[in-house]
Parts: C-alpha cells; sequence; structure tokens
C-alpha cells in the first residue's frame, strides 16, 4: 500500500478513534477494509481511501471505524479483577454505601458486554447482601454495531466457553438452538449507550467503579493521558478504577494512583478507598 494511501487511513482512525495503526498492521487494514471496499463499489483501498477524501458521506468513514475497532473480549477475562471486585472491592462499599445503598459502575469500552455482564453475575452472586440496593452498570462502546449485540445478550458456544464458569452457564442461561442467551434477571442490570471515549464524559455523571481493561494499549501517550484525565473527573473521591494487567498510569497521569499489592486496581490521588492490608503507593 502506498504511503499516501495508508496516511489516510492512518489519520482517519487517530482523528475519529484515537486508535494508532503502523505500517506493521497494515495487513489488518487489508483484512477488514477490503469488504467495505466491495460494498463502496471499490476495487480496492486506494479506491476506498480516495473516496473518502471526496465523500460527504459519514456513514462511509463510520464503517471504516467499526471495523478496524478491535472487540476483543471475553466472559471473566483474566478473573483477577473479578475476584477483586468480589472479595476487596465490594466489601468496602457494601459498608461505605449502607446508609445510601446505590452504587453505580461503568464498563468502558464494553465490546459486545461480556465483561459488564461479568460484572452483573458478581452482584446476582452477592444480592443477599445487596437487598434493598440501587446499582447501575452502564456499558459504552463506541461501535453501535457492537451495541446491538451486546443488548441481545445472545451468545455462541465459543464465547460461553471461554472463561464463563460452567455454575454460571447454567444458572444464567437458556440455550435456544445453537446460541446462549443471557437470562432477564442478569441482561436487565445493565444498560448499554454509545460513547467515543475521545469526546466527553460530561453526559455519563459520576462513578463508583470504573472499569477501562485494554483499552489504553491502543492509544499514544498523549490521548491516554487525556482519557485518564477525563475518567478523574466522573470517579468519586473513594472510587475504584479498573485497567488492565499490562497498562499504568505511571509516566503517563498524577490523577491516579495504585493500590500495592492490587494489579490493575487504582484510586484517585486523594482517594480514600484504602481497604485494609492495602497502601495507597
Amino acid at each position: 500500500m502506498e504511503d499516501h494511501i495508508f496516511s489516510i487511513y492512518e489519520g482517519l482512525l487517530k482523528s475519529r478513534s484515537g486508535i494508532i495503526i503502523t505500517k506493521e498492521k497494515e495487513y489488518l487494514l487489508e483484512a477488514r477494509l477490503l469488504p467495505i471496499a466491495k460494498k463502496a463499489e471499490c476495487s480496492n483501498l486506494a479506491e476506498l481511501a480516495n473516496k473518502i477524501k471526496t465523500s460527504l458521506d459519514g456513514d462511509l468513514a463510520k464503517s471504516i471505524i467499526e471495523a478496524m475497532t478491535t472487540n476483543e473480549t471475553s466472559f471473566f477475562r483474566d478473573t483477577r479483577p473479578f475476584d477483586n471486585l468480589r472479595d476487596v472491592i465490594m466489601p468496602y462499599f457494601v459498608k461505605s454505601r449502607a446508609t445510601t445503598k446505590r452504587l453505580r459502575i461503568w464498563s468502558a469500552a464494553c465490546s459486545s458486554g461480556q465483561e459488564a455482564y461479568s460484572i452483573s453475575m458478581i452482584l446476582k452472586e452477592m444480592e443477599a447482601k445487596l437487598s434493598g440496593w440501587t446499582i447501575e452498570i452502564v456499558g459504552t462502546d463506541l461501535s453501535q454495531d457492537i451495541l446491538e449485540q451486546a443488548k441481545g445478550a445472545k451468545y455462541t458456544q465459543f464465547e460461553v466457553q471461554r472463561g464463563l464458569p460452567v455454575q454460571f452457564l447454567v444458572k444464567y442461561f437458556e440455550q435456544q438452538g445453537e446460541k446462549w442467551y443471557l437470562k432477564s434477571d442478569i441482561r436487565n442490570m445493565v444498560t448499554f449507550r454509545q460513547l467515543n471515549l475521545l469526546e466527553s464524559y460530561a453526559s455519563m455523571g459520576t462513578f463508583d467503579i470504573i472499569f477501562c481493561r485494554n483499552v489504553l494499549i491502543y492509544f499514544n501517550q498523549e490521548t491516554k493521558a487525556s482519557i485518564l484525565q477525563k475518567l478523574s473527573s466522573c470517579i468519586q473521591k473513594d472510587g475504584i478504577l479498573m485497567l488492565g494487567g499490562a497498562e499504568t498510569v505511571i509516566g503517563i497521569n498524577s490523577d491516579f494512583k495504585s493500590l500495592t499489592g492490587h494489579r490493575g486496581m487504582y484510586i484517585p490521588t486523594e482517594g480514600t478507598f484504602i481497604p485494609e492490608g492495602s497502601v495507597a503507593a
């Protein structure tokens, strides 16, 4: 692919989604965008790039962004964050929110919903302790198409085999043909809405717990810093930010600090969430 053609896609992805793509990932453009080129009656990606430059069709650019957005996810991905939710985070909030009995949780870049629904299953297992509580779980993603999949809560055999405990499959899903449908009591615990992490979060309100895992790795340092700053503006003083195991705020943002002994868990710099046995770093 010629450099000036590649730069058109590179610029579009960076400006609209924050995704950074290098020449080494050129094969992804070929694999994911050729079907879009064919649909747009373009014989190759060069023609598609030129059509993007001259077209006022916003749907074409949107289709390209959605095709290039990575939607890798699974139920209870990496396990430990969900163990920490059950064993470290929720015991704190059960006590600290005992009067208000309200809790807001955000699953950012939620893809097809597995993370948000994993959170809801953890909380469902704790329903005896959470009787009378109002808990809101919000899942957001850039892609409207993937959000529609999340809302449908319909998964393949392969998807439910990835990370989902067998007892949860039996307890919370119903099989219909070759698909598995999440039962309504779990599905209704989550609401989904479209959000571009590059844009304002003002409409989101504030949250007690934010999952923003395995997202920052796709952005450059400047974009990472911007996202973390915006996340800090919508998290409670004693809130928790969950990042992926390969992600950190160190050297990027000073609004958060890590919790020693709890990989991937961060609190606001002046935060007050310090569970017994943990020390703010």
